[in-house]
């Protein structure tokens, strides 16, 4: 297992092999579901989930096949989160075309996000996603630091959404994402957090735990970087209690922070989302660990 590739889960998935190379210890079968509490209400929610940025964005039938299969590996592994915009192309369609033909919307989490509080925009994505209200209605790439969310939490009242949050991905901007954290307290907080990319663990992370914002990590592969400094290499020994591949490396490495309610890797593949799921079950790298994994990143 320990010179297991990506590549080669995706294969051995596909030939139902995959399961019977899950050590005991992280086996989805068997180790308990990891769920992180939303701290402004406790509510459990399972800790990876399904980004669709660059995935999900045209509206055929190829793309709804293979959005219809990640999502039934999805649910079928104890996840529910689907994080989506309405700038993803037709991600929105795509994810509302495919829950309302498995008639399970009300088993999921959906995500998602206006670039401004827009009322014609945010019936746009309601209609695309074919549901009445969201569980969480981001505002996105915020970079303006005296940005309100007052149109936000109207929303919120009036039932349109269960919570309210920001995102943003542009380093540059995370000065103006604390202010508006600080000020406006949303129920959640997205950002880009990685093995090799730890910049919001200086501020947003602390911010978002003293005001009780949940934190959803977007790219937590580094836009692929990390796979490709480890191509062809295996996982180190000590690893191996935690991490069977190396995706539940680098997505464990973020879950290990107790800040960090739920990461969402986007994928196209059913096995990537299955294997992406193993890092919901199982061992968590100790603080030790943790140093080890930066410092093995750094090396290569």
């Amino acid at each position: 297992m320990a010179r297991l590739t990506r590549r080669q889960f995706a294969r051995l998935s596909a030939t139902g092999a995959a399961a019977a190379l899950v050590p005991p210890a992280i086996a989805q079968t068997t180790a308990p579901l990891i769920a992180r509490a939303i701290p402004k209400t406790g509510e459990k929610l399972p800790a990876v989930g399904l980004g669709t940025a660059a995935v999900f964005d045209d509206d055929d039938a190829g793309t709804r096949r293979k959005a219809a299969a990640v999502i039934k590996v999805l649910a079928a592994n104890g996840g529910r989160l689907i994080d989506t915009a309405s700038t993803y192309g037709d991600a929105e369609s795509v994810i509302g075309a495919v829950l309302g033909a498995a008639g399970g919307r009300q088993n999921f989490f959906i995500a998602t996000k206006l670039e401004a509080p827009d009322a014609a925009e945010l019936q746009q994505s309601l209609r695309r996603l074919r549901t009445q209200k969201v569980d969480l209605l981001q505002l996105h790439n915020v970079g303006n630091p005296r940005q309100s969310l007052e149109q936000f939490y109207a929303w919120k009242a009036q039932g349109a959404c269960r919570y309210v949050g920001i995102t943003s991905t542009y380093h540059g901007d995370f000065g103006a994402v604390a202010a508006v954290l600080g000020r406006e307290k949303p129920d959640f907080v997205q950002v880009d957090y990685s093995l090799d990319n730890r910049e919001v663990e200086k501020r947003i992370l602390p911010l978002a735990a003293d005001v009780k914002a949940a934190v959803l990590t977007a790219l937590p592969f580094g836009r692929g970087r990390l796979f490709r400094a480890v191509r062809g290499k295996a996982i180190p020994d000590w690893a191996q209690s935690f991490a069977g591949s190396w995706a539940q490396f680098f997505l464990k490495f973020l879950l290990a922070d107790p800040r960090v309610t739920a990461v969402i890797p986007g994928t196209a593949d059913p096995a990537h989302m299955l294997d992406n799921l193993g890092a919901m079950r199982g061992a968590l790298p100790d603080p030790d660990q943790r140093r080890r994994m930066v410092q093995f990143v750094a090396s290569l």
